[in-house]
């Protein structure tokens, strides 16, 4: 899986692109999606490479993050009494099963997209007009995307 985060905010943004962002359902700043590791998506992600930020997410890093910001239709959090009645023992079962795409969000009720806050202490690098190979905070980050999450959970 291949978690998308968008950075830059809404204004002055082509509209092809805000399409291909729709699709994706980042809407605002700072929401987290899921999306699976296919040649449509990677274009997708690909295509509005300098407004998101994206990388392969590792189980641990799912599991904190469906723990704290996870939530249902109407707002209300995932708890594990949830979790025990769809017979997954935890938070990390429930990580382990999006990623081998086993599960989906969709079927359990959950919202598939995930609210992140502000990284704290801001994003640290060059800003988030330039490439991450650049020194700033766009584009393809591979496994460091785990940290930003961490940062932003």
């Amino acid at each position: 899986m291949i978690a998308v985060i968008r950075v830059r905010g809404t204004v002055n943004v082509n509209p092809d692109l805000t399409y291909t962002m729709e699709n994706l359902r980042l809407f605002r700043p700072n929401h987290m999606v899921l999306v699976r590791e296919d040649k449509v998506t990677k274009k997708m992600v690909e295509k509005v490479k300098d407004y998101v930020t994206f990388g392969k997410i590792d189980e641990e890093t799912l599991a904190k993050v469906l723990a704290k910001r996870g939530r249902f239709e109407g707002k209300k959090k995932i708890t594990l009494e949830f979790l025990k009645e769809k017979k997954i023992n935890g938070f990390e079962e429930l990580a382990k099963g999006i990623i081998e795409e086993k599960i989906k969000l969709k079927d359990l009720g959950i919202v598939p997209v995930l609210r992140l806050h502000p990284p704290r202490k801001g994003h640290k690098r060059a800003g988030i007009k330039k490439p991450f190979e650049l020194g700033g905070a766009l584009g393809n980050r591979g496994a460091e995307i785990n940290k930003l999450i961490i940062k932003m959970n």
